[in-house]
């Protein structure tokens, strides 16, 4: 039987190699100083109906249904809609900016393709209650911070960076009724994937065309971002953002600097997108707590493939899952009359914090050490005639010693072996 469209197993190597994500993401974003939290599975309908106010199109994706208490409640398809109710609820206990980072599951039901699932899990990283041009810098730094941890460089990728504001003025000042002002930017949202007459039919009440749009876009980088880009200028990363006034993230609620990050060969989705939402706090928790916010969201989906279909992030990917091969040492038994003294060591390594294992049939001496090396192990102890001595033998090299089995543990911590 095999599993539901778009869902994963995970089996080992597979699982590995998420891990590898998310323990990246993690790292990165705690160098920021950003803490991690979560929230339920399963959510009422209502978080979400309240948010599709807001411009959001994820109604019609939920996985929703009754519980057995007649409630309508939903799989979460996105973490924003929690994270608003949990700040609003208790948003007086945490000193400002909050720096918050979740790694959850998400599912959504829509059509499946390259880079996206029915079940996936998103990075989420928001600073809340802090606003200007430095906040907006932070956000963008550890974006760009977390694709550079999987190897990639500035030749990779690119962070297409844009203003909200800006749309709002021109939109404006081209006396668009604020009515159309949604139907403008999705069309904005989709001028490189949909065809000219499509999206001018559907610009023609607000009185735009696709040309005038484009003319928009070409005008070049407002004003506005220039304490931006020289907040990221002094940390060494402004080569990894163009303006792009193209970018719109076609929902309602963004207010201000949006952004979203490309393979510079464009061949894939979005690695990560997001951008200022000032408002959507207070319209979420019916103005409990009133909060300007800057955040993103990053898939495991898209850059998962990203770092396998690059040869020097998989390699890099494929030398860190090497280094932390599920064991350490393996146990040799090479004496069967010595097998309580060898699960002795086996207790005694694992004890002391080491990834240890061994034959738990038995097996013959050279067979215990293939399903060493096929493990990955970087030490093979033998227990055996020596006893209460052991050897230990370092796989990669075939040096062996010879040490006191009680001061095993100590001697292969004390980095004192030249093995």
């Amino acid at each position: 039987m095999q599993n539901l469209p778009g869902f994963r197993d995970f089996p080992p190597e597979d699982c590995a190699r998420r891990n590898y994500i998310l323990n990246t993401w993690r790292s990165v974003a705690r160098r920021y100083g950003f803490v991690e939290y979560d929230g339920p599975t399963l959510e009422s309908v209502e978080l979400y109906a309240k948010k599709n106010e807001s411009g959001a199109e994820i109604m019609q994706q939920l996985y929703s249904f009754e519980d057995r208490g007649g409630r309508p409640v939903a799989l979460r398809p996105e973490m924003t809609p929690t994270l608003a109710r949990m700040v609003a609820s208790r948003e007086k206990q945490y000193k400002k900016p909050i720096k918050w980072f979740s790694s959850s599951t998400f599912f959504r039901y829509e059509r499946q393709q390259k880079g996206r699932l029915r079940e996936f899990i998103q990075l989420n990283c928001d600073l809340i209650g802090e606003t200007g041009p430095a906040a907006d810098a932070e956000v963008l730094a550890l974006a760009i911070d977390l694709v550079r941890a999987f190897g990639f460089g500035p030749e990779d990728f690119v962070v297409r960076l844009s203003d909200r504001k800006a749309w709002m003025d021109f939109l404006t000042a081209r006396g668009v009724p604020e009515a159309q002002f949604g139907t403008v930017l999705q069309a904005a949202d989709k001028i490189e994937r949909e065809s000219p007459d499509s999206l001018n039919a559907k610009l023609a009440p607000a009185g735009l065309t696709v040309d005038d749009l484009k003319a928009f876009i070409a005008s070049g980088s407002p004003e506005s971002f220039r304490p931006l880009i020289e907040e990221l200028t002094a940390r060494g990363l402004a080569g990894y953002v163009e303006v792009d006034l193209s970018i719109v993230r076609g929902l309602a609620y963004y207010t201000g600097v949006v952004f979203e990050v490309f393979d510079r060969s464009k061949s894939m989705r979005a690695l990560a997108g997001g951008g200022r939402y000032d408002d959507l706090i207070a319209g979420l928790s019916d103005g409990a707590a009133n909060l300007s916010a800057m955040g993103f969201g990053m898939g495991d989906v898209v850059l998962a493939n990203f770092v396998s279909e690059t040869p020097k992030a998989a390699e890099r990917m494929a030398a860190a899952l090497a280094a932390d091969a599920p064991v350490d040492i393996y146990v040799i038994i090479a004496d069967a009359t010595r097998r309580a003294e060898g699960l002795q060591t086996v207790q005694a390594l694992r004890d002391a914090g080491w990834k240890a294992d061994f034959s738990l049939a038995g097996a013959k001496v050279g067979k215990q050490f293939q399903t060493a090396e096929g493990l990955g192990a970087k030490f093979a102890v033998v227990v055996g005639g020596e006893w209460p001595e052991v050897k230990v033998k370092t796989l990669a090299t075939r040096q062996e010693v010879q040490v006191p089995q009680s001061g095993l543990a100590d001697w292969l911590k004390s980095g004192e072996n030249s093995l």
